[in-house]
């Protein structure tokens, strides 16, 4: 079951965020941002200027109190000690920023918009040093861990890019319409009709590995490997499209969150084992349509890996609402998955030990 946060909302939920003294921040419609302590209780609220939806949160690992908000084409830097104006706004982007991330040396702070624009801010001198792009919505963009100047994005394109911070073109460009077929299987006919417009990413610990969730109901893995990257693994647990994808903090545990209103739980680092051993087998949130269903209970189902070939996975929890962020927390001393939906509330959910 799940226990829901209430009361730092009116409207929908859009994002999600935990900083590293465990405050969970959450952005909403209408420029509404709250904050919330480990108990799910709300402990601040701001209505940011503008009202515009605040898309995406993330908190600086070297300054925790301090927390990146983007809302409409706006990046506002919040305190979150207290909860006021912000202490400064950037406008670098010309339309709707859906995605921040910020680099682990608090250095870069990098904006993918709908213009398929992705805008570096140096967060020293304040200036734009890049401007990478994408010829579709870029819906997510990722730093990669103990790699400050390497990120990774994806987009409405179905291209996957891996950048460096030192060069304006992409180092490796992946389409995902033709990764991972044959021409005339039963799966590129299905790829025409449902196209694999990439909705999110996220790059593990170890910074080499990384998923990226797409409309076609996939979750796909690859691995970087110098100036390029190549598909590891592929797998499909939602029969609508992956809205989010979520490495946990260590290891290769990934969760996935659809328009299905499904959370799943991957053991993707078992799978990387099989396919190192057997190299010759290597190789959207808001903007997407809800689909009609009503709120389920929330309930926990464990995957028997027995139930089908190739990977499953180990945990499955059937949310009942289309999913737009997902955050993994550590509250209390328990792991939880925390669940951002259409509606005002945010969801917790237990995890098992892994």
């Amino acid at each position: 079951m799940a226990v829901r946060w209430t009361g730092g909302h009116s409207s929908s939920i859009l994002c999600l965020a935990v900083s590293a003294e465990g405050l969970v921040v959450s952005g909403g419609e209408r420029g509404e941002l709250a904050l919330w302590d480990g108990g799910g209780a709300p402990v601040g609220q701001l209505r940011l200027p503008e009202q515009h939806d605040v898309t995406s949160v993330v908190f600086s690992s070297r300054r925790p109190s301090t927390l990146y908000a983007s809302h409409g084409e706006t990046i506002s830097v919040l305190d979150v000690r207290s909860l006021q104006e912000p202490l400064e706004r950037f406008h670098v982007n010309e339309e709707e920023i859906n995605c921040l991330s910020l680099n682990d040396t608090d250095s870069s702070l990098a904006a993918a918009d709908d213009s398929g624009a992705i805008k570096v801010l140096d967060l020293e001198s304040k200036k734009v040093t890049r401007s990478l792009r994408h010829s579709n919505i870029c819906s997510s963009v990722a730093f990669r861990p103990q790699r400050p100047q390497s990120l990774v994005s994806c987009g409405l394109d179905m291209q996957v890019m891996l950048w460096n911070l030192q060069k304006v073109r992409p180092l490796w460009t992946t389409n995902l319409q033709e990764c991972g077929w044959e021409e005339g299987s039963p799966q590129s006919a299905g790829q025409f009709l449902n196209p694999p417009l990439a909705h999110s990413l996220s790059v593990a610990s170890c910074g080499n590995v990384f998923g990226c969730g797409a409309q076609d109901g996939k979750v796909r893995i690859f691995r970087v490997t110098g100036v390029k990257f190549e598909r590891e693994l592929e797998f499909q647990g939602h029969s609508l499209g992956v809205s989010q994808v979520l490495f946990m903090p260590e290891g290769y545990w990934l969760l996935s969150g659809g328009n299905d209103g499904r959370v799943l739980l991957w053991d993707v680092g078992s799978e990387l084992g099989k396919q190192q051993k057997s190299p010759a087998k290597s190789l959207q949130r808001k903007k997407t349509q809800a689909p009609a269903s009503s709120r389920k209970n929330g309930k926990l189902n464990q995957v028997s890996s027995g139930e089908q070939g190739g990977v499953v996975p180990k945990l499955s929890i059937e949310h009942g609402e289309k999913v737009n962020w997902l955050c993994c927390a550590e509250l209390k001393g328990c792991r939880r998955v925390l669940v951002a939906d259409q509606s005002s509330s945010v969801s917790m959910y237990p995890l098992p030990e892994l």
